[in-house]
Parts: structure tokens; C-alpha cells; sequence
């Protein structure tokens, strides 16, 4: 299986992410190439060396325009507009004067393009802002496969729907400002492309670190994180700690909740190649996320190689089941994806006849298995053992008989071969010839 997990101790923010997925791909120059070309206006892609605390990696320089905001998702001082920052130094936030992080509501400017300005009345530059419908315009305009497309406007909508929820208003009122709208755009479709060239079987993501404290916005002290991230962070393990700032940005929060297939601790995984995506900002600890590809050890081996792993047993006592309720009980486990699922006759308590429900799964789902279990049967508790496990390589071949192709099921390994027909191939051509079926194995 092949498997990504993704560091987040430092939070998550467009740019890092798809820094950190870029580092990964083998071939960088066609990502770069393909980005440059998505006729996104103004929009410039570049991947630049990067060092935080010491640790080399990749920082994905965005510029619309020819302009970079400045920072990405730490420590700033405003509130609108959508995922990169600018200087540190201001203490408050004209509404339309800078770039901003989040979105913001507004009842005017509607329908203009992405990439024009027109002039404040006070003598600001003033850029344009884009709802949701216009950057759901503007990706589907992208020249992408469209399971990229789909990716980068879902992650718009769950922006736009945290971001109205957090201001009070209509998912339709919701306006980013346009470089903001932009390079997020950017960061958000670089990050759908890559994942779909890496295709990652499983992606788990860490708990995410969000920061701590308050930023200062128009509207006043915001806590960390932020109203729209929070919301966007739901059910997903999060922690606050020494950093002072807003670590996870919207935009990072909603590319993880994308993703992610759960979250938690590494995986045990061999991995082959680590990717480094570096924030612009400088802090005591590496300011990066670290992305980690390779095959989940647990239950899987490498290509032709002898095979071990762990597995995990899964056990229970019922005696007040109906035959026909162990029946589904025990299909319904093995389609949610149970490695095993066999029954055992026993005496229980009482000397009532029973059975012993065995479960055999991966490491890795066993919480999820034994949920299902007490879901899916009458038991109150159950018994968990994980342990080592030795298995052939499975693979499969075609062969001849005097009345037809039949498959063949082959397992090797430890200086171990087994061979064995496909009994459904088997059964069908003694049914076609009129034949016994042992007769095919001679």
C-alpha cells in the first residue's frame, strides 16, 4: 500500500504543502512546467532552495504580477482576504488595501475579473475581490484532468462555507481578495496536481500544531486559530503550543481535511523518498512541513520479496446469536475490508453452545475493526492480539488442460511454491465436459 504521511508540527499552508509534495515527484521540471502554463493570470511558479533551522528543502515562490505575499500562514496581523501575508509590522488591516489571509463578506465589487484594479477613494490601490462562483470559474477553465479540478473546488467550497460561517453571511458573500485568490489558487491546484501524479493509496496526516495566542484584524483580536479554521478543523486532531502566531491557515486545513485518509501517528511504512516544504518565517524549531512516501510495512512486502508483517486478532464470545445473524455479521466484516473472518464453535458460560468470532485485520485498523464488531454482533467487549506473521507472495498464472485455460493461484517465498486452480475456472469446464472435478488435476 502505498502510503503518505504528512508532519504537520509546524501547521500546514498552501505553499508548504505543495513544497513538500513537489520534493517527492520525479519528474519536478513537467510539475513546474504544467503550473506555469494553467494560464492562471499573472500567476508565476517557481521552486526556490529553502533552509529553516538548519534543514534544506523546497519553498514554492508564487508571484502574481510579480508579487510574492510575503508570508505564509504565521504571525500575522490582518484578517481578510485568503492564504498568504505581507508585513509584519502593520498593527491593523485596511479592509482593502493589503493582501490578507481570510476571506471576508461584502455586498459590492461582484462579477469583475480576477485580474484587475481600480483605484480607492481615499487613493489606496484597491484590488478586486473573487467569490467562490468566480474562482469555481476560473479552475474549471484550468487545463487539468478533471479529478484535479473536482479536488481544488472542493477545497473552495469547504473555504467558503467555514469562512461564511465564521462571518455570519452567506457563502455566496464571501469575496478574497484577488493576488490572495490567486497564488492560493495556485498553491490549492499544485497540491490537487501533485497528489494525483504521487497517488498515494492512503494519506494520514499528523495532528496538526495551529499555534497559539491572537492575531489582530479589523474586526478586532481574533483567537488562534482563527474562526474559518477551526471550523475547517472539526474531528481532527489539533494542539496548541509555545509558537505564538496562526500556524495552519485555512487553505492548510482545508487541503488536509481533503486528503487526509485519517489522522495520527506515523504509520509503520518503509519509506522512499521525504519531501520538505519550508515557510518563509524563521523560528527556534524548523518552520516546514515534512512529507514522508512509501509502503506501509504492516501486512505488505515489497515487490518480489519473502513477506512478514503484523497482523492483528480480533476476538469474541457470542451466544445469542442467530445462525443467519453470524452469517451477515461475518460477510459484513469481510467486505468493510477484514483480512479474515472464520467462526468456532465453543461452550460459553453456563455450558450454552456458542461460537468465537475471530477478526483478522491490519495493525492499523484495529480500533476501526473493533467498533465494527460491537456494531455488527451483541458482544459487550472483546479480546485484541497483535502479533508477527510470515506469508507466501500471492500471484497468479494461466496453464493448460486437455479441456481448457484455467487460472492458477501461486504462493511463494522462504523457498516455498504452492500451486493452486482457480476452483470457479475448475468447476466450470468439469461442468462444460461433463468431467469429475479431480479429474482436471491430473
Amino acid at each position: 500500500m502505498k502510503t503518505l504521511y504528512l508532519e504537520c508540527a509546524m501547521g500546514a499552508a498552501g505553499d508548504m504543502l505543495m513544497s513538500a509534495l513537489y520534493e517527492l515527484l520525479d519528474n519536478k521540471d513537467d510539475f513546474l512546467r504544467v503550473m506555469n502554463s494553467l494560464s492562471l493570470p499573472g500567476v508565476e511558479v517557481h521552486a526556490e532552495p529553502a533552509v529553516t533551522a538548519g534543514i534544506a528543502g523546497t519553498h514554492m515562490r508564487v508571484l502574481v504580477h510579480g508579487q510574492e505575499e510575503l508570508e505564509h500562514g504565521h504571525e500575522h496581523e490582518h484578517c481578510h482576504g485568503h492564504e498568504h501575508y505581507h508585513d509584519h509590522e502593520h498593527e491593523h488591516c485596511h479592509d482593502h488595501e493589503h493582501p490578507h489571509e481570510h476571506g471576508h463578506c461584502h455586498d459590492h465589487v461582484h462579477g469583475e475579473e480576477l485580474s484587475h484594479t481600480h483605484s480607492h477613494e481615499h487613493g489606496h490601490a484597491h484590488h478586486h475581490h473573487a467569490g467562490p462562483g468566480e474562482i469555481a470559474a476560473l479552475i474549471d477553465t484550468l487545463p487539468l484532468p478533471e479529478t484535479v479540478r473536482k479536488r481544488a473546488r472542493s477545497v473552495y467550497d469547504a473555504i467558503a462555507a467555514a469562512e461564511a460561517r465564521a462571518h455570519g453571511c452567506p457563502v455566496g458573500d464571501v469575496h478574497f481578495h484577488e493576488v490572495g485568490a490567486l497564488d492560493a489558487v495556485a498553491d490549492v491546484v499544485g497540491v490537487c496536481y501533485a497528489m494525483e501524479l504521487l497517488a498515494p493509496d492512503r494519506v494520514v496526516v499528523s495532528p496538526v500544531h495551529v499555534g497559539s495566542g491572537t492575531v489582530r484584524c479589523a474586526h478586532g483580536v481574533m483567537p488562534v486559530p482563527a474562526p474559518a479554521t477551526s471550523y475547517l478543523l472539526e474531528g481532527v486532531p489539533i494542539y496548541g503550543g509555545a509558537v505564538r502566531g496562526e500556524l495552519c491557515t485555512p487553505t492548510g486545513a482545508a487541503l488536509l481535511r481533503e486528503f487526509a485518509s485519517s489522522f495520527g501517528s506515523m504509520p509503520a511504512m518503509v519509506t522512499e523518498c521525504v519531501g520538505i516544504g519550508v515557510g518563509t518565517k524563521q523560528f527556534e524549531q524548523a518552520n516546514c512541513v515534512r512529507a514522508f512516501f512509501g509502503r506501509e510495512s504492516a501486512g505488505e512486502a515489497a515487490p518480489g520479496s519473502e513477506a512478514n508483517g503484523e497482523i492483528c486478532e480480533l476476538v469474541c464470545n457470542l451466544d445469542d446469536m442467530t445462525p443467519e445473524e453470524l452469517a451477515f455479521a461475518a460477510s459484513r466484516l469481510l467486505e468493510l475490508g477484514a483480512l479474515d473472518v472464520y467462526l468456532t464453535p465453543g461452550t460459553m458460560k453456563k455450558g450454552r453452545p456458542g461460537h468465537v468470532l475471530t477478526v483478522l485485520c491490519e495493525p492499523l485498523r484495529e480500533a476501526e475493526f473493533a467498533r465494527l464488531i460491537l456494531r455488527h454482533t451483541t458482544t459487550n467487549g472483546l479480546r485484541v492480539r497483535c502479533c508477527a506473521k510470515y506469508f507466501l507472495k500471492p500471484g497468479q498464472e494461466e496453464t493448460e488442460t486437455p479441456w481448457g485455460t484455467v487460472r492458477v493461484k501461486t504462493a511463494e517465498g522462504f523457498g516455498v511454491t504452492h500451486r493452486k486452480m482457480e476452483f470457479e475456472d475448475a468447476a466450470a469446464l468439469a461442468r462444460k465436459h461433463d468431467i469429475p472435478l479431480p479429474k482436471l488435476k491430473d
